[in-house]
């Protein structure tokens, strides 16, 4: 009896330990088993992308508004399913210039699902970005940024990139609670070729959406230019 629960133990710790590993392999920001992983961009320009996940939401047209006035164009990571809900948001994110990204339909996490099912949330939020009116290339963002074997090689078998971030204020909670704190963090951790990321399109997440402007006029203070996910990456391919 006391080697079959020694047994049973053992396979519990290594159960534990290999389910540790995989979350932690579905998150790295630096590798992934297939395709091209982009957390940032390697130039000693000063150039940043300033993009949004999830959405549209309720607080589109103020998101719109903040980046008109600064005269910044970000890119937006919406899901399928907001678009379909907030159609006319989506259209008006195209209109005003700035550049959309897929970020699944559902926003499932894209680990253990099959094929099928990761081939249809991308087919068909490609489809709703093109109904909404934007004609460039569509980057792609894993839900939670969630992703192991099956998502990366879909995508790098359509010659696709998985785009991560490397400064995410929101997800400290310490931090995400406060707008100046949000600010602070991403000054303090900026450089060039840096990707940002912010959750801005619900209520929920006020203080993200509060965080803007600061964010904004504290880095074109200090030199940075703000650029879109396919403009960022252009930098990288001229050093």
């Amino acid at each position: 009896m006391k080697k079959i629960i020694k047994s049973i133990s053992i396979a519990i710790v290594l159960l534990i330990a290999v389910s540790y590993s995989l979350n932690e392999l579905s998150q790295s920001r630096m590798f992934q088993f297939f395709g091209g992983l982009v957390n940032s961009v390697e130039t000693n320009e000063k150039v940043v992308a300033l993009t949004f996940d999830d959405g549209p939401g309720v607080n589109t047209h103020e998101i719109l508004d903040i980046l008109r006035k600064h005269d910044v164009k970000g890119t937006f990571y919406l899901t399928g399913y907001e678009i379909e809900k907030y159609f006319e948001d989506a259209i008006q994110i195209v209109q005003e210039g700035h550049e959309i990204g897929n970020h699944s339909y559902s926003h499932q996490r894209m680990v253990f699902k099959s094929p099928s099912f990761i081939k249809d949330e991308i087919d068909k939020t490609d489809e709703l970005i093109r109904q909404i009116g934007y004609e460039g290339e569509i980057t792609f963002r894993p839900p939670y940024g969630k992703r192991l074997v099956l998502l990366p090689y879909y995508l790098s078998k359509e010659d696709r990139n998985t785009i991560y971030m490397n400064i995410e204020p929101d997800s400290y909670p310490e931090i995400a609670a406060d707008a100046n704190e949000i600010v602070n963090h991403v000054v303090e951790n900026i450089r060039p070729g840096s990707i940002i990321l912010l959750h801005v399109m619900y209520e929920s997440r006020r203080e993200s959406l509060n965080s803007v402007e600061g964010i904004i006029t504290s880095l074109k203070e200090q030199g940075f230019t703000f650029v879109t996910i396919t403009e960022l990456l252009e930098y990288e391919n001229q050093e």
